[in-house]
């Protein structure tokens, strides 16, 4: 091994070889640290949270993740350890570039080419004393990557350029200095010099390019290989723009369609869809009866118009707001209930329901609104919820350090956080012991510290100035007014994405609760276009679903054709997933004519209708219900899990169903109907659909005259347990 002033020779000579044959940016300015050396600390990975970056740093060196604090970082490399990684006399011995080359010993190997372009800009900004960017100096707006769209096939290559944008109106090629990241290897993959290959799997991604914490994003399309003549996609029905916005993605991709579902997919997947239940025998029979036309659109308003819309969508509005009762207190929970299905049943607008949630203000026993307030009473928690469920933002990231994929820093993170600091909380008991009434009212006062800076944070929108607020106003009253905003680039599209997402099976941003830069949507003309549908309708949450449903999309099968097998983004097809725990459990009942009991709640309530996650019921925490007893509730599960087919086959409970006195098994068990008859109603309660020849010639054989009881029985129990019953397709 080489000892340390051997080292330092060869560095400098390799160093100087390298200023001979490098271009040297001090050519055209001076090198600066905050323009030129943090974002080459990014680009190679030394400021990410699995190096110096994480929270304590690594082998006693500690920068900001992705370079969010250049101060501290400056500090680190110029003066921690008495300046020991930079020398001032000899810049090019400096342990800086020892280490980061190589030629000293380092937990993350040689980072640097000692001939390399990168290392050249590191020297000069060293032999050039090391200056910080100029206060005065024109600041960057913005980063572009050229080309922002790219049509690859397999295995074929494109280099990006980036570019950054400044306040003078000057442009700089930072190509080598920008990071690079793509959403799916698979898809295409791109190297630290911005070099995208295309990989085997057709579709479509995005890469990324990041310099000095701004995001640029390249979409690349791998279309399926062979033509697709340009009339086959003229010739797609087309009932409304999502169709055609759909279309016009899918002929970039080479995808077609999948042909339109029967109406017994329709009405079952409408009825599952809308109001969070299967249509019963007399419903399935009248709508496969009606030969007029146009009746798949009437079903869908008709739908809108039931009282178990309310419900339906309350229960998922519940798993977004529903606190854990253990910290709010039961009656709190039942209240917000209450809010959330009266606001749903009456079709309230959705800016005047988001408005009446952020800015809440009364007992939590009497305006269930205000039951958020109660169960994030921290000014930094509420702050992170409301941009996240309604802005699609999500900020808890810059609690600590500059957001890795997004714009967002701490100052954005306590500036929004800010607009809470004014809600005062008075009555109720602290957690766990939290069942007292609690008012939530709006102070004369108050602030919130910054959390690295200690200064107080005036109130401050996203993309926004700070504002300054009279003790008159309520800052809340502010925020809502711009969350509501026509110009408000979140609003309307995170609801719409969350419309979307219920109706389609999947968003068109997943989560659907992060919409940024950093994770495109599949169709942005599309979420664009139901954002404005949206706002256009006065939030009408009711004609933003009926929209949907009446595309041609929604129509479409789930069963594949030989252009889209693969397609899991692009509503090419329709996309099968298990009902949700509650209509689950609906169904079940539903088909058997049995009741669940339920504690607090009347006889025959269904589970949709239930008001607590405490509850006891094991089938609905085997799919997937929120657990009440985390804090708050964990999310939703929509897997399928072996757990789930062992207790439909197995449980005791689904049993005694079966084999009820009073349920629909006995009572058609024991009725003149044929074999033949009973299957037919076993096939269109569970599919809404009759058995085809083959399967009613075996479920009829299946029912013989001596033990009919048991053998029904054993017909039901089977068709429960397919995955037709299961999923919603």
């Amino acid at each position: 091994m080489l000892r340390f002033p051997q080292c330092v020779h060869a560095l400098v000579a390799a160093i100087g070889i390298a200023a001979s044959i490098g271009e040297l940016a001090a050519g055209e300015r001076p090198v600066t640290f905050e323009h030129d050396i943090q974002p080459l600390l990014t680009r190679f990975g030394c400021n990410s949270g699995a190096c110096h970056g994480k929270s304590r740093g690594q082998n006693g060196f500690a920068l900001s993740l992705l370079g969010f604090d250049s101060d501290f970082d400056y500090a680190a490399i110029t003066r921690e350890g008495r300046g020991r990684r930079i020398l001032p006399a000899s810049p090019a011995s400096s342990l800086l570039l020892a280490k980061a080359t190589g030629h000293l010993p380092h937990g993350g190997g040689a980072r640097f080419r000692a001939d390399s372009k990168q290392l050249q800009l590191l020297v000069d900004w060293l032999e050039g004393g090391y200056p910080r960017t100029p206060v005065d100096a024109p600041k960057l707006v913005r980063v572009v990557v050229e080309p922002p769209e790219k049509s690859l096939v397999a295995g074929q290559s494109a280099h990006l350029q980036v570019f950054a944008e400044y306040s003078d109106g000057s442009r700089r090629d930072v190509t080598e200095s920008a990071a690079y990241q793509s959403n799916d290897r698979a898809m295409a993959s791109v190297t630290d010099e911005g070099l995208v290959r295309a990989g085997p799997i057709p579709g479509e991604t995005a890469v990324l390019a990041r310099y000095m914490n701004n995001l640029a994003v390249c979409h690349i399309a791998m279309p399926i290989p062979g033509e697709v003549a340009d009339e086959v996609y003229a010739n797609l029905a087309t009932n409304n723009e999502i169709d055609r916005l759909v279309w016009k993605k899918l002929k970039v991709l080479g995808m077609l369609p999948s042909d339109v579902a029967g109406d017994s997919k329709f009405i079952r997947r409408a009825y599952l869809r809308v109001i969070g239940r299967l249509p019963t025998l007399v419903e399935v029979r009248a709508f496969l009866a009606d030969k007029r036309s146009g009746k798949r659109s009437r079903l869908v308003d008709e739908l809108l118009q039931r009282p178990d819309y309310g419900d339906f969508w309350a229960n998922k509005w519940a798993d977004l707001l529903r606190p854990n009762p253990y910290r709010v207190g039961i009656k709190a929970v039942w209240t917000l209930d209450a809010y959330l299905r009266k606001s749903f049943r009456e079709n309230v607008p959705y800016d005047q329901f988001a408005r009446e949630l952020v800015t809440a203000k009364g007992s939590t026993w009497k305006n269930g609104a205000t039951v958020i307030h109660r169960d994030r009473p921290l000014t930094v928690e509420i702050g992170s919820s409301v941009s996240q469920l309604f802005l699609g933002v999500r900020l808890e990231c810059a609690k600590c350090h500059h957001h890795p994929f997004e714009v967002w820093s701490q100052d954005d993170f306590y500036g929004f956080a800010a607009f809470f600091a004014r809600v005062g909380h008075n009555g109720g008991l602290s957690p766990p012991i939290s069942g007292g009434e609690e008012l939530i009212f709006t102070k004369p006062s108050g602030s919130l510290r910054h959390g690295r800076t200690g200064a107080n944070v005036l109130p401050q929108a996203l993309l926004g100035d700070p504002l300054t607020i009279g003790p008159d106003k309520d800052p809340r009253e502010v925020l809502a007014d711009w969350m509501t905003s026509p110009e408000n680039p979140f609003f309307a599209k995170v609801m719409a994405n969350r419309v979307w997402a219920e109706i389609m099976g999947r968003g068109l941003v997943e989560p659907v609760d992060d919409i940024r830069a950093t994770n495109p949507s599949a169709n942005e003309e599309l979420l664009e276009f139901l954002g404005e549908e949206f706002r256009s309708h006065d939030y009408n949450v009711k004609h933003l679903i009926a929209t949907i449903m009446k595309s041609h999309v929604f129509e479409l099968s789930s069963t594949p054709v030989s252009r889209n097998v693969g397609d899991q983004k692009n509503f090419s097809r329709a996309y099968r997933h298990r009902m949700r725990a509650e209509v689950l459990l609906d169904a079940v009942n539903g088909v058997l004519e049995t009741e669940e009991t339920f504690a607090a709640m009347p006889p025959g309530s269904r589970a949709t209708q239930l008001w607590t996650y405490r509850s006891s019921s094991l089938f609905l925490d085997t799919f997937g219900r929120p657990d009440p007893n985390q804090d708050p509730p964990c999310e939703r599960s929509s897997d399928s899990t072996t757990p789930q087919v062992l207790h439909l086959m197995n449980s005791p409970a689904l049993n005694k169903k079966l084999a009820s006195d009073t349920g629909r098994v006995a009572r058609l068990a024991a009725s003149d109907m044929t074999n033949a008859e009973i299957a037919d109603e076993a096939y269109l309660l569970m599919f809404s659909r009759r058995p085809t020849t083959e399967e009613s010639k075996k479920a009829a054989g299946s029912l013989p005259s001596k033990d009919r009881r048991l053998a029904v029985e054993d017909l039901f129990w089977a068709l429960l347990n397919t995955p037709e019953f299961l999923f919603i397709d």
